[in-house]
């Protein structure tokens, strides 16, 4: 049967469908809770360019979709690493086969708007953090005459002050780096440096030999009172097997660098492969080669590692990320997280694993709330999703989960959308 209408009934009818639209419209405008950009190492075109994916995530339901102008050009050829700006602002890529690190704004809409590109004073950029008004580099090597990939030396860290809003421009520019003396960054020194006020040089070995090649593999920051201090994991790889460590600076209010206990490293088991810290003076690092994570205590600018550590991970563990009480550690080989509860000294309790999509190379929460996980899967090319208890830690895939991205994505980050961080 078909129903009609008189004209006074169309016209209810009209408006009530208006009204439902306009609500809709209204919930879906307001139903973001962040914005999440994945980076992804390879794109369609000759040049293999590097783009950015920018994910909303629907904060009832956890759902991750694309917004419509996605993907964005990274600026260069491999992005490998992103960070943003301590006001969510800006969001800073690291383009390792072009040795460069791009500014891009943030739009409300979380669009992005590229803004300048500097190139990093090393070769082959692989890590970035945000420590309050300056940006932090890790080169793979420093830009040494007699540093190749033939030849490699050690890697080391560079700091950009990040310029603060004007009248008449946005904040977030990167500015010239930070000078440690004659040098633009700070060397990663085996046995520490010649010196405490001389950073530029390495100490050599008890035995009177040169220092090892020192490969780094990330960087993280922790605030400590009124300090901010960055770690910076690597290992040398010029011994087997290998050995790694934990290199540790405090960041001065100009950005400079001074390093901890003399730029000598601690122990960090035989391939760390990322770090996270608590807001409790906790550094938890992974191992990529014997697939644990090791916790640290942080006090007087020197870490301690807690007893009973290393905590048992999976296979390949790759990135980690911590909040609050929790802890989660994405494990390459195996494609899954295992998620762990923080107890009162630091220690790790394991709280399950959760399957991924192939290869997670990078995770995060997102920052509104606390209530949700991704992970970038290097070769599923796709984001995963998780709604993450806030009282357990346990983890639930949220819908659609995983959402395609493009291909090879290797790293993550996030703002959220209409107000603060937690």
């Amino acid at each position: 049967m078909r129903m009609k209408f008189n004209k006074s009934r169309q016209l209810l009818f009209v408006s009530a469908v208006s009204l439902l639209g306009a609500g809709l419209m209204t919930a879906c405008g307001t139903a973001t809770t962040d914005f999440v950009f994945v980076a992804s190492a390879k794109a369609a075109g000759p040049n293999n360019y590097g783009e950015i994916d920018v994910f909303e995530i629907n904060r009832v339901s956890g759902l991750m979709r694309q917004i419509p102008t996605s993907p964005f050009f990274s600026g260069g050829r491999n992005p490998v690493a992103e960070a943003v700006s301590s006001d969510d602002a800006n969001l800073y890529v690291v383009n390792e086969d072009d040795n460069t690190i791009v500014q891009f704004m943030i739009g409300s809409d979380g669009k992005l708007y590229p803004q300048n590109t500097v190139n990093t004073p090393g070769i082959y950029p692989l890590a970035v953090a945000v420590s309050g008004s300056s940006l932090l580099v890790v080169d793979t090597y420093q830009p040494l005459t007699t540093c190749s990939t033939a030849e490699p030396c050690s890697g080391s860290v560079a700091v950009y002050p990040i310029a603060a809003a004007t009248s008449s421009t946005a904040s977030g520019k990167i500015e010239t780096p930070v000078a440690n003396g004659s040098l633009t960054y700070w060397p990663l020194c085996q046995y520490g440096y010649i010196s405490g006020t001389d950073s530029t040089q390495c100490k050599t070995g008890a035995a009177g030999t040169s220092s090892d090649v020192i490969t780094p593999t990330a960087i993280s920051v922790m605030a400590s009172g009124a300090l901010n201090y960055v770690f910076v994991t690597a290992y040398d790889s010029t011994v087997t097997p290998a050995a790694g460590y934990v290199f540790g600076f405090s960041v001065g209010s100009d950005g400079a660098l001074t390093p901890v206990n003399g730029g000598v490293p601690v122990a960090a088991g035989i391939h760390p492969s990322a770090s996270a810290s608590d807001s409790s003076n906790h550094l938890y690092v992974t191992d990529s080669k014997s697939g644990d994570v090791r916790a640290y205590t942080f006090a007087s600018g020197i870490l301690s590692e807690l007893s009973g550590s290393p905590f048992a991970a999976g296979n390949q563990p790759s990135a980690i990320v911590v909040d609050s009480s929790f802890a989660y550690v994405a494990n390459a080989q195996d494609s899954n997280i295992s998620a762990y509860s923080i107890g009162g000294s630091g220690a790790l309790t394991s709280i399950g694993t959760y399957a991924t999509g192939a290869q997670p190379v990078a995770i995060g929460i997102d920052p509104s709330t606390s209530h949700f996980l991704f992970t970038a899967n290097f070769l599923g090319s796709n984001v995963s999703d998780f709604e993450l208890n806030t009282t357990t830690g346990a983890l639930v895939n949220a819908q659609r989960s995983p959402y395609t991205s493009n291909a090879l994505p290797k790293a993550v980050a996030a703002i959220p959308h209409g107000g603060t961080k937690k």
